[in-house]
């Protein structure tokens, strides 16, 4: 007798990044103890990433059966972004972060992991975002010898 082994599927999908629907900020009216521009962050899944993700599980579901799998079972839970969502860029307009990882609208703010890359690949991206960190941490650290608040 042949024992069932179970397998299971989740699509991992890239979120359109969204200044609008992902990040609000800069708002003068709201600020820190510190006198900065307070932030506040709206990271959910919208219409389109949830579309993404219906066609990523029947895909799934279709390449399982031609595979010759039976009795199926899928889940699409509506799970937070967390890679792909501030990509760095120079317009404020389309973009969340700078070239250094720094919010557009809140220079006290860098953002250093998945959240600030397009997309990675499957591999393990770990060293990727350490790099981005370091480099990160060397420009604030020059920023603040060169007295910029």
């Amino acid at each position: 007798m042949r024992e069932e082994t179970k397998k299971g599927k989740t699509p991992c999908l890239k979120c359109k990044p969204s200044q609008q629907a992902i990040f609000i900020a800069g708002q003068q009216h709201k600020q820190d103890r510190y006198g900065m521009p307070a932030i506040t962050f709206d990271a959910k899944l919208r219409d389109d990433e949830m579309k993404l993700r219906e066609d990523g599980v029947q895909c799934a579901v279709e390449m399982l059966e031609a595979a010759g799998c039976k009795d199926i079972i899928f889940y699409n839970d509506a799970t937070a972004p967390g890679a792909y969502i501030h990509e760095m860029g120079r317009n404020p307009q389309t973009n969340v972060l700078n070239r250094w990882n720094q919010l557009h609208e809140v220079p006290n703010v860098f953002v250093t992991d998945g959240a600030c890359v397009a997309s990675s690949g499957t591999q393990n991206p770990s060293i990727t975002y350490m790099a981005l960190t370091a480099r990160a941490v060397d420009y604030a650290h020059r920023q603040v010898e060169d007295g910029v608040p």
